[in-house]
């Protein structure tokens, strides 16, 4: 009798030894195994899915553990598996929805260009996917019923993108961020002012600037004066592919409509995405009487403005000296 119970105490021992080391002993998993996990799907499913990944040695390891955690819930998106895990540590991990994703940063006035130049550093979203849905303006069609494309509604901030996130849905996570914002800064004229906030956005990174470069070209507009905004001819040059790192009399020549020198106002619309900054000081540009700014030409990236053209000119034979 002795001896069937020690047998039996043995035999117990070594199950659960068994099942102890099944459940949290580390497994090899395969390099960077990502699992897409669909919401609804059953533990067993699960299990079966990470099995043939090769994330777990066996379903039913998965399966133990969720017997001795059968109130846990797993949750649906997709996962990164990588290093050597156990059941156990896959499970919690499911369980707590660490879910996969990579952030991306979008610095202040960054254009749809820029953007779909930082997305070609990633392996999750085409850059020429995301520029034929960021040229679709359905999005912000209710907020500005004559926007040529997304430019300027996505906003600059940082977000998280997964390998099943389309161009799309970054488009519209950028475009709900703009419409926080917005409705924040409790604008109007939602077309004009943030097509103004950009071309700021572009001119100045001084944040004292920005009202009085608005303010500038406030009163360029009501002079019908043109603009004369040189990042808007840049613009023009990437809409049309033709845009070589510089500008060229030929850019300052063009017919396109987003060259303020060749056309007074605005152009069709924003140039590049403006942040908070700058969508503020569109909507209360400083109050002054200049009409012109130039770079000081110091290194500091600061401007001179004038009120007449022979400060003005004087200003520019300034800026010339000190780069020579």
């Amino acid at each position: 009798m002795r001896k069937l119970l020690l047998f039996l105490l043995l035999f117990g021992a070594a199950v659960i030894g068994g099942a102890v080391y099944w459940l949290t002993a580390p497994f090899a998993v395969r390099e960077d195994a990502f699992v897409e996990i669909s919401r609804g799907t059953s533990t067993r499913a699960i299990a079966n899915q990470l099995a043939d990944e090769g994330v777990i040695r066996s379903p039913y390891a998965l399966l133990a553990v969720r017997a001795l955690r059968p109130g846990s819930k797993l949750q649906a998106g997709e996962y990164e598996f990588s290093g050597t895990l156990s059941a156990w540590q896959v499970f919690d991990k499911i369980r707590l929805g660490q879910v996969f994703y990579e952030e991306i940063t979008v610095p202040e006035g960054s254009s749809l260009f820029d953007i779909a130049t930082l997305l070609g550093r990633t392996d999750m979203i085409k850059p020429a996917d995301f520029l034929v849905a960021a040229r679709d303006p359905a999005l912000i069609q209710d907020l500005d019923a004559v926007a040529p494309s997304l430019e300027g509604y996505l906003f600059p901030s940082t977000y998280r993108v997964t390998h099943t996130t389309t161009a799309k849905d970054l488009c519209r996570q950028m475009t709900e961020e703009f419409r926080r914002q917005w409705k924040a800064i409790h604008g109007l004229n939602v077309h004009h002012v943030v097509t103004l906030a950009s071309l700021v956005e572009k001119e100045t990174a001084i944040p004292a600037e920005r009202p009085l470069v608005a303010a500038v070209f406030e009163a360029r507009l009501k002079l019908n004066m043109p603009l004369q905004c040189d990042p808007t001819t840049v613009y023009a040059a990437l809409v049309e592919n033709r845009y070589r790192g510089t500008i060229y009399k030929s850019d300052l020549a063009s017919k396109n409509a987003y060259n303020t020198y060749a056309h007074a106002g605005l152009p069709p619309g924003p140039i590049a995405n403006p942040g908070a900054d700058c969508l503020k000081a569109a909507l209360q540009p400083a109050q002054t009487k200049a009409l012109y700014f130039v770079a000081k030409g110091d290194g500091s990236g600061s401007h001179h403005f004038s009120a007449t053209i022979a400060e003005h000119e004087a200003a520019v034979r300034s800026y010339r000296k000190s780069q020579r």
